[in-house]
């Protein structure tokens, strides 16, 4: 599904070039739950968002889908983004005056599926994050576990290839971490691809595999056999 070759990428910072990423090569395969690790300034938070094609590299090759990614125009790759990857982030990102079955319709309005349909289709979402009795609830409401599922919910609407997940757990007590780790351990054995990045050890053990991040290289990657697909 994605095929990382030699990627690098830079900043410019005055006379400066910070190198963020440093020739990373890597293989994700359809279905797999990954998790990516390292300090601050590792080059995880880069990585995520050149795989979300949010950025592009400066230099290497990265392929989504046996595509290309840099020979992709921009419509290209807002067709990308919208149809087959689904973010969820640390700080919800929710819109606060609509309803969450409104929120989590949002995607949808940049597709061709009518109103009713995308209606159903974000109720089905938010039954299979367990807030269908909570649909008409603005997120000021809900508590920041039921926020995170909301996130999920609209995440997963456009039924997407791959999921991000930016530090999901990073606003969320112990106990709500677990309730949304284990959210997406039930979307991964019902066949999602997950791609998360955290700085918990006890997060990424969720993961089938840990990519460990250190001065925009790869230091090590981690199998866990524990994790059934």
């Amino acid at each position: 599904m994605i095929e990382l070759d030699n990627l690098r990428k830079d900043y410019r910072s005055g006379d400066i070039t910070v190198a963020a990423l440093q020739g990373v090569s890597q293989s994700i395969t359809e279905n797999e739950f990954i998790a990516i690790m390292g300090p601050s300034g590792s080059g995880k938070s880069t990585l995520m968002n050149i795989l979300g094609c949010l950025d592009q590299p400066t230099g290497g090759r990265f392929y989504l889908g046996g595509r290309e990614v840099s020979a992709m125009s921009d419509d290209e790759l807002a067709a990308v983004r919208n149809r087959d990857i689904g973010f969820v982030f640390q700080s919800f990102h929710l819109l606060p005056r609509l309803n969450i079955v409104r929120n989590v319709m949002l995607p949808l309005r940049y597709s061709d599926i009518d109103p009713a349909e995308a209606r159903a289709r974000a109720e089905q979402m938010l039954a299979r994050v367990n807030l269908e009795h909570r649909l008409e609830h603005v997120p000021n409401e809900l508590s920041g576990g039921q926020r995170q599922r909301v996130a999920i919910a609209r995440a997963l609407v456009n039924r997407p290839k791959i999921i991000f997940a930016d530090e999901p757990t990073g606003n969320l007590d112990s106990k709500t971490s677990v309730e949304i780790m284990e959210l997406f351990s039930e979307l991964h054995r019902a066949g999602q691809t997950i791609i998360l990045v955290t700085h918990e050890p006890e997060i990424a053990e969720y993961a089938q595999k840990v990519i460990h991040m250190r001065d925009g290289k790869i230091e090590k990657v981690e199998h866990n056999a524990s994790v059934v697909r």
